[in-house]
């Protein structure tokens, strides 16, 4: 039995707020669980759970943990400020950028790219998963983007006419990772780097490359295998690549979501067309997505999904409460709705 062992770190939230909160995230269901609260100036930080299973180590307040989807609005950022600096249009056609790689590609904007309107097919649907013995054999490969966008467009269309439909695929953004490429002549990382990691001071926050490892403090995540947990901490994250392959902290995503939604880092006018949908009553724009918590407040951020490992950030339009939720989850378990319950109250206190 996984015997739950707490530590938390409380800056200027009073112990009768932290408590809840503590319990909000022992509830987690989760082999281990990290948070950070923010409300104005007050912050909390927690964890719960163990660091490794068979261990008693805690899991640290400060680790590290692969992002996911939530790396999707750091590439969104990147294209919309080489909007806002004239290089590039959301109307281009990825014709336009990425000449006779996508078919139909003159009728694709980088706009449906970055919304899931492209109606492309989603690369994630042709890799081998768990349980498929192939799975755990590739989980040193090195994936190139041509390769993967190659595997995913020899499949058709999801719908016909671009724009059309909200459809969600990783495809996308692998493509938007070779657009910035094209525009800049650096790669979609190292312009994440230059552009937001240095500027906003995110210490813990990197793109590993083909490096498999999480550098610095960090949970084990893990995943199912012949009935039990298979340590799946050391993967190649080029399988994500520009749709999913960050690496980063429950501070830095908090402070980057601040960054972002607070004006610094777009025109008032790119900051909109994020928040707007690519369908109507849609719940997701530019790389950013939302949806309103039980007390009516609406929260704007990104979750990821890493296979070992799963995040959650969002905070209020104004930045003033912000949670960021990093989960170790006990797979085939899905943390998704006792995470929503932890955001609601973070937020709803």
């Amino acid at each position: 039995m996984l015997v739950a062992l707490v530590t938390a770190a409380v800056v200027g939230l009073t112990s009768g707020v932290a408590s809840p909160l503590q319990k909000g995230l022992d509830d987690v269901v989760a082999i281990g669980a990290v948070a950070e609260v923010r409300d104005g100036g007050a912050v909390w930080r927690g964890t719960s759970g163990v660091a490794e299973l068979g261990s008693s180590r805690k899991v640290p307040v400060a680790g590290r943990f692969r992002i996911g989807s939530i790396t999707k609005t750091f590439v969104a950022t990147v294209v919309l400020q080489l909007v806002a600096e004239k290089r590039i249009r959301l109307e281009d056609s990825v014709e336009r950028w990425l000449p006779g790689v996508v078919p139909n590609g003159a009728n694709i904007t980088v706009r449906q790219l970055l919304n899931h309107t492209s109606g492309l097919y989603d690369f994630k649907e042709t890799l081998p998963m768990p349980p498929s013995a192939e799975f755990y054999a590739l989980r040193y490969r090195t994936w190139t983007a041509p390769e993967q966008i190659e595997r995913a467009l020899a499949n058709p269309p999801v719908f016909d006419k671009p724009g059309s439909q909200y459809d969600y695929s990783n495809t996308n953004y692998l493509l938007i990772g070779e657009i910035i490429e094209k525009v800049t002549g650096r790669t979609y990382a190292e312009e994440i780097e230059r552009r937001l990691i240095r500027p906003l001071g995110l210490h813990g926050t990197s793109l590993p490359g083909t490096s498999p490892y999480i550098k610095g403090p960090h949970a084990h995540g893990y995943i199912p295998k012949d009935g039990g947990q298979l340590d799946f901490t050391e993967m190649n994250p080029t399988l994500f690549g520009a749709s999913g392959d960050m690496i980063s902290t429950t501070r830095d995503l908090n402070r980057f979501f601040a960054a972002l939604l607070g004006g610094q880092l777009l025109p008032a006018r790119l900051l909109d067309a994020m928040k707007t949908p690519g369908t109507a009553d849609g719940k997701y724009g530019l790389g950013l997505a939302w949806h309103d918590t039980s007390c009516k407040v609406r929260v704007y951020g990104n979750d990821g999904d890493a296979l070992a490992y799963q995040a959650y950030s969002f905070s209020t339009e104004d930045t003033r409460r912000q949670v960021t939720v990093a989960v170790t989850p006990h797979l085939p378990d899905n943390p998704d709705k006792s995470v929503d319950a932890f955001v609601d109250q973070a937020i709803c206190r």
